[in-house]
């Protein structure tokens, strides 16, 4: 059995993908299975039910506290005894993730497998995959990663996946917060969101969240602890963590402070 533990907006779409594509797939969330409408037949909050037959664990879990329950803590998935190969797909410190190679059993393969694209990509099976681990065990998870996603990068070993990908996040974490600054600036000067999407959506100043503004679910949210904008944040602190010794980190720093600062951004309809 294929588990994928973390159903919330990504994990969702992605067991709803994999069920499509004909695997047998099923969720765990510490949520009641009610609250998962279409899904809730195949999501569980029972732990020891959801270990019984896992073979393969994809983690979509929020952050590194939530990894560690999940593997080792309160739902201890790693001494499920089916366990053959765990997928990590949440965006972590590439320092925790490479570490997690001496804390899990030889005999489990490791693939750090974190994805961009929001929402929208999870529930249209379209993710872009930043991979790493070994050829062979790529080789392996290929057939569960084409029922997901469409873009596939193998970055080197494992860790290296991570790593390229809190790279990307701090470009994303940046464009987020100087299009959200632009678009208030374009309010004060009386310019038209959508005609200034449009502009920008053909010029130099094009970026992913621009262009999908209007799709993408947290576009237009402010900060708060516990909603997208924040993983943000907490993207760019992971990426901080595995800065270069001596690396200028101001500029991330700077993103990361505007990103808190966001307000609620009306809808221009």
């Amino acid at each position: 059995m294929i588990g994928v533990a973390g159903c919330g907006r990504m994990g969702a779409g992605m067991l709803a993908a994999l069920r499509h594509s004909g695997f047998n797939a099923r969720g765990f969330d510490i949520r009641p299975p009610c609250e998962f409408g279409s899904l809730a037949t195949l999501v569980s909050n029972d732990a020891h039910a959801f270990a019984q037959e896992l073979e393969t664990l994809i983690t979509v879990v929020r952050d590194i506290a939530q990894t560690e329950d999940v593997l080792f803590g309160g739902q201890g998935f790693i001494h499920a005894k089916r366990l053959k190969r765990i997928l990590i797909c949440s965006t972590l410190s590439p320092r925790y993730t490479s570490a997690l190679r001496d804390r899990v059993p030889d005999h489990v393969e490791l693939i750090d497998a974190p994805m961009s694209g929001a929402q929208v990509a999870a529930q249209e099976a379209r993710l872009s995959f930043m991979l790493g681990g070994s050829a062979e065990a790529l080789a392996a998870a290929q057939p569960l990663l084409d029922a997901m996603g469409r873009h596939f990068h193998h970055m080197g070993p494992f860790g290296a996946g991570m790593q390229a990908k809190v790279l990307n996040n701090l470009l994303a974490a940046a464009n987020t917060a100087m299009t959200r600054l632009v678009l208030d600036w374009a309010d004060q000067a009386g310019l038209k969101e959508p005609a200034l999407l449009d502009l920008v959506h053909t010029s130099s100043g094009q970026n992913w969240f621009a262009s999908n503004f209007d799709s993408i679910e947290f576009a237009r949210d402010g900060f708060d602890a516990d909603n997208t904008i924040s993983i943000l944040v907490k993207d760019v602190d992971s990426a901080l963590d595995a800065a270069p010794k001596g690396a200028d980190t101001t500029l991330p720093e700077t993103v990361r402070e505007a990103i808190r600062r966001l307000e609620p951004r009306p809808s221009s309809r």
